[in-house]
């Protein structure tokens, strides 16, 4: 009841983000129904409709992510202080976004079962003077148990991704407060300081270290010289030089790993082709063909879904080079800080725009007289309209994120023109490092299957 009061009482952009999710279900489901229309009317090619259905996998994971991002969007679901007093503790929370994710799914497989036992003619009379019956597989009866459980793909996986991605977590304690537990040899400190040499020793240090900082400091001597130990209370003022930094800026870490995997499905792109056009001397044992292709655009898009947080930290950085200004210090320090939470579905948008431009590049209905299906459309226009929906809605979060710095910069002066001319940069920036990222991608992964 709770999540049906949440889900009507919803802002309208929240209401069409959800519908959103509704649609890419729908899709999906519809694209899943076909495949087992597909399996019906071709019981001896038990091959082929495998293959469709490994390769509903794409429209399947993009909408699973999409409905992720919108879970994570809603304001309606997000962890206020007060609200455990009234039992809407973190874990209700995410059983609430989970069960909201499900019942917009949901929403969207009925739709797409409706539709197609429309098309099927099985509620009325068979449109399009039956043009779509035969990879509807009409002329069959329709499993009832077998479509259900194609269509509960999408709501099951989306639900179980929000609930994962918005478990509560629990805070780990901090190094540098608390008591250490044992003495200086103890293994199991609880602070990361290290101290100079006779600092341990000196009377009262234990002490005072487990002391609030108000009373250590107000206890302390006035001058640093007559306490003996200078050095030590340097070490307690000022982290030492080989800390990590636990900030929001820090580097993302998944840049060679996802150079590395792009590169492995460009070579498996490159193999798939060399494959198919010599079949004998290649060895056997091994996927050829369109599952190849599969799995070497599959990877390409982990590889640059990996490699984009790294990509826009560096975007970040490249701006606040070479004596920079207010202007690209602000815009700058925002995209090395939004580097993990925008940066995956901007490489994510990169791979299926590098996938699009290679089909379109290879692809020539005038050389073999085939054009692409109404399913092969439906399936592009899904995982497209998902990825560049997942991109925008994670903007909003990132708006959402830097709101209450967004209020100070205005409070303390700055104009609003600034900021406008900030987001320009930033979006500026991006283009001019994955614009040709995405054609050199796109160019790679072609010219292998050109041959």
């Amino acid at each position: 009841m709770l999540a049906l009061r949440l889900t009507r009482r919803a802002h309208p952009a929240v209401q069409l983000r959800r519908l959103l999710v509704a649609t890419a279900s729908a899709g999906t489901g519809f694209l899943l129904l076909c495949t087992l229309g597909h399996a019906m009317t071709h019981p001896g090619s038990p091959g082929a409709s495998f293959l469709r259905l490994t390769w509903c996998a794409a429209p399947l994971a993009a909408t699973v992510h999409f409905a992720v991002a919108v879970a994570r969007t809603d304001p309606g679901t997000r962890p206020r202080p007060g609200l455990a007093a009234i039992g809407l503790s973190p874990a209700r929370l995410m059983a609430v976004s989970a069960t909201t994710t499900l019942l917009s799914t949901l929403l969207g497989s009925m739709l797409a079962l409706l539709f197609f036992l429309h098309l099927r003619g099985d509620l009325t009379g068979m449109p399009f003077d039956g043009a779509a019956a035969e990879f509807l597989a009409a002329s069959e009866p329709l499993p009832l148990p077998a479509a259900l459980t194609l269509l509960s793909l999408v709501p099951t996986a989306a639900s179980l991704a929000v609930a994962v991605t918005l478990r509560p977590r629990e805070a780990r304690p901090s190094t540098a407060e608390g008591p250490r537990r044992f003495g200086r040899f103890g293994a199991y400190g609880t602070t990361g300081e290290r101290e100079t040499f006779g600092a341990y020793g000196r009377f009262g240090a234990r002490l005072r270290r487990a002391e609030p900082a108000g009373s250590r400091d107000a206890g302390a001597s006035p001058d640093p010289e007559k306490s003996g130990a200078p050095h030590a209370r340097a070490s307690e003022t000022h982290p030492p030089a080989g800390a990590p930094a636990d900030t929001p800026t820090s580097t993302p870490s998944g840049l060679p790993w996802g150079t590395a995997i792009l590169a492995g499905g460009l070579a498996v792109e490159a193999y798939a082709s060399t494959a198919t056009t010599n079949t004998t001397t290649m060895p056997t044992g091994l996927p050829t063909g369109p599952t190849a292709v599969l799995i070497g655009w599959a990877l390409t898009a982990v590889g640059l879904a990996l490699a984009g947080p790294g990509l826009t930290h560096l975007c970040g950085r490249l701006l606040q080079s070479l004596r920079p200004g207010a202007l690209r210090l602000l815009a700058g320090r925002i995209l090395m800080e939004e580097a993990t939470r925008i940066g995956r579905p901007l490489g994510i948008v990169c791979a299926v725009a590098s996938a699009a431009y290679a089909m379109a590049v290879l692809h020539d209905p005038t050389a073999d007289g085939r054009t692409l299906g109404p399913l092969t459309t439906l399936g592009a226009t899904v995982v497209t309209g998902c990825a560049v929906a997942t991109l925008l809605t994670a903007a909003v979060e990132a708006r959402q994120a830097r709101a209450d710095t967004t209020a100070a910069l205005l409070r303390l002066g700055a104009p609003p023109t600034m900021l406008r001319s900030a987001a320009a940069l930033r979006a500026g920036a991006l283009l001019a490092v994955f614009g040709p990222l995405t054609l050199i991608v796109a160019e790679l992964a072609a010219l292998p299957l050109a041959r």
